[in-house]
């Protein structure tokens, strides 16, 4: 039978859980149960094969780098359940006066900065920005197009002339979108 019943998360466990991810009790054992119906091994973690298996993400584009992101704090090729809330809770939508340090704009957007940043050193480059680009599009826009747009885009927001786009540039160039909104799931209560 295994971890399959939410009943199996203790008061304290989802106490603390809520504390660290925001989210209410009630929503912490509905991602629980969607959780342990991923976890096919039934050993309290998921691999990234079983993040695959969420059709929504799937079909994403940028699956590879989200998958990714769940893995991103971990030393090992699985994450527990407390790591997969730690990611989720990014997307939990702003409650008007709320923003607290879990899912705030500027985490959001460190969130999205990462999707970009493909080798981890903390800049976007041409190259990063057009393997971006190329997952998003396909082969849906010409080569020179891409380039041409990774190219406008990095003159546009590197303000320090590096040909890069830091955080701070990214953060700039996304200054009047609502990330806020547009990086939020809606949970079932």
């Amino acid at each position: 039978m295994g971890n399959k019943s939410s009943l199996l998360l203790r008061k304290e466990e989802i106490a603390q859980i809520q504390e660290e991810s925001g989210f209410t009790p009630n929503q912490i054992e509905r991602l629980y149960s969607r959780f342990t119906a991923l976890d096919k091994n039934d050993c309290g973690t998921l691999s990234r094969e079983d993040f695959l298996r969420i059709p929504e993400l799937a079909i994403n584009p940028l699956c590879d780098r989200i998958v990714h992101a769940f893995f991103a704090d971990s030393n090992d090729d699985r994450v527990n359940f407390r790591q997969f809330m730690k990611v989720l809770s990014l997307f939990r939508p702003i409650k008007h006066g709320k923003e607290n340090r879990m899912n705030s704009r500027e985490e959001k957007l460190r969130f999205a900065f990462k999707m970009y940043d493909l080798d981890d050193d903390d800049s976007i480059s041409r190259d990063e920005l057009l393997n971006i680009l190329h997952m998003m599009v396909g082969a849906n826009i010409a080569e020179d197009q891409l380039i041409s747009i990774a190219e406008r885009t990095i003159l546009e927001a590197d303000r320090s002339g590096n040909g890069k786009i830091a955080f701070d540039d990214f953060c700039a160039a996304l200054e009047r979108t609502d990330v806020e909104r547009k990086m939020s799931i809606r949970f079932l209560n």
